[in-house]
């Protein structure tokens, strides 16, 4: 029985390696790409990975890893990537307001991984604060240089049995002559030698392309486009002091939005947004460079413009990235298909989900695709529910995350008064504690889409109740401006609601 084993798996590397066909074919090793070929080879396929570059990547997103990512990662048998990459614990935020602050920390899970809501309000009538109740693991991200990560990744796929990796590019999809069912990919492969690019081809019954942010397969196979109104400017900031240690930071200023979190011992990573055609970020005025040390740079804690512009020192304009909403599509059109990741589904990176939920859909995508579910990947129709299912089973985590990231980004770079209204009371409900189930559903820990509704709207009520009391207090005749209270009490919801429903439709629905 074992010889039989042993020789169906040496006829699978003969086929990979000589002749190119697999059961899968996986184009791209990003994050996605890497999990989805390992989690799909540990259920005994055949898998063709192809990457067009196989050096380490250096990306200034894709550093911070959620608690519900860590997870993810163990579910697949990859948590050992997260090891020998100086890779950092991660446990909360800590958000900065025009002065003020607060930090929060990831809520507790129970033995059965049920987020333990208010253990820290509890602590003296629980037994927790005495010892005689054993307090709930925290669970933790990790955040970490991305290109180390993925070699990690790498280095796993390449180990695999069932897995052959390729370095060549991905240039087109290889279609049947009596049907419109994609057989396979069309590369051109480098000859190390000589240099030169010849045609290459690799067949697979089932062909996931995940190509990344920047796809040129999107428009075939998906016809979106990804929504850009900023962008994020990176800089590495060397032995940058900012407590609390291990956790993300966001910086809300006048007019900047910046988030820092720690990469390794000595670095920490400053992604600074800038809105498209920001006045103070055009030539003129400086360019990206001008509008950090403008703009951004006198909103930062003073123990951190020290290392800020040390960064800035070198003259270089800092690498950048698009901020991008792509919502998510169904993968039911086309027959020997899908494409996955961030040419599938983008969200804003300020909160850090990007992913976290690439690796879930990795564990889904496996779940559904199994064996002992659909035997043959050629069986399309089959394929086709699979994915079905897949389009709204996701929904109920990444759903969340995407709007999430998509309101807290328009609430922390708001440009109107209504908008500010709306921060503040952001950043008030946290003040009175309300963290638990927000920071668990940023996490990806907490996945009930129904809790984020509600607390975005007791936010909206909250700051119209402050901007009201702001209003009409301090005077005793306050109680003539109730009636401009009123109207921009209606105001404020109503940018609440412009805000948060259209996302919450386009995603959960």
């Amino acid at each position: 029985m074992a010889g039989a084993v042993d020789s169906e798996a040496a006829r699978n590397v003969e086929r990979r390696e000589k002749h190119h066909e697999a059961d899968v074919v996986v184009v791209g090793a990003g994050v996605f790409g890497c999990a989805a070929a390992y989690a799909l080879a540990n259920q005994g396929r055949s898998v063709i990975l192809l990457e067009r570059w196989m050096h380490q990547p250096d990306r200034i997103v894709g550093e911070l890893l959620q608690p519900g990512g860590v997870e993810a990662l163990r579910k697949l048998g990859l948590e050992h990537c997260l090891e020998d990459i100086d890779a950092i614990p991660c446990y909360g935020y800590h958000c900065l307001l025009r002065g003020e602050e607060i930090s929060f920390s990831y809520p507790p899970l129970a033995s059965d991984g049920r987020v333990v809501l208010g253990a820290g309000r509890r602590k003296e009538v629980n037994g927790y604060a005495n010892g005689d109740v054993k307090e709930p693991a925290r669970p933790e991200g990790r955040s970490f240089h991305h290109g180390r990560f993925i070699m990690q990744l790498r280095k796993a796929c390449m180990a695999h049995p069932n897995i052959s990796v390729f370095e060549t590019e991905v240039t087109a999809t290889i279609k049947g002559e009596h049907s419109d069912a994609v057989l396979g990919v069309q590369t051109r492969t480098k000859d190390p030698a000589t240099g030169k690019k010849t045609p290459d081809c690799f067949f697979g019954q089932l062909t996931i392309i995940a190509d990344g942010y920047a796809s040129v397969f999107r428009k075939e196979l998906l016809g979106t486009t990804p929504i850009i109104r900023s962008k994020f400017y990176a800089l590495e900031l060397i032995d940058c002091p900012f407590p609390p240690a291990n956790h993300g930071h966001v910086v809300i200023g006048e007019q900047s939005l910046a988030l820092l979190y720690q990469i390794g011992t000595h670095e920490t990573r400053a992604l600074i947004d800038i809105p498209t055609n920001h006045p103070a970020a055009t030539t003129q005025a400086g360019g990206a460079r001008g509008y950090i040390e403008s703009i951004v740079l006198p909103s930062l804690p003073a123990h951190v413009q020290p290392s800020v512009r040390a960064a800035l020192a070198d003259g270089k304009i800092p690498k950048s990235m698009p901020n991008s909403w792509l919502p998510s599509t169904k993968q039911t059109q086309h027959d020997g298909v899908i494409l996955l990741g961030d040419a599938h589904n983008m969200r804003h990176p300020l909160t850090g989900g990007g992913m976290t939920v690439a690796l879930n859909d990795a564990v889904l995508l496996a779940s559904l695709l199994s064996p002992s579910q659909i035997p043959t990947l050629s069986h399309h129709a089959a394929v086709r529910g699979a994915m079905a299912a897949f389009h709204w089973r996701r929904k109920s985590l990444t759903g969340i995350i995407n709007v999430l990231a998509q309101a807290l980004y328009s609430l922390f770079a708001a440009d109107g008064w209504q908008l500010r209204a709306l921060q503040r009371g952001c950043f008030r409900y946290f003040q009175l504690g309300y963290t638990d189930e927000p920071v668990a559903m940023l996490g990806g820990v907490l996945r009930r889409p129904a809790v984020l509704a509600s607390h975005f709207f007791t936010v909206a009520g909250l700051a119209i109740w402050l901007h009201t009391v702001d209003l009409c207090g301090g005077s005793v005749l306050g109680w003539l401006k109730l009636p401009l209270a009123m109207v921009q009490a209606v105001m404020i919801l109503w940018t609440a609601c412009v805000v948060f429903l259209p996302v919450m439709w386009t995603e959960l629905w």
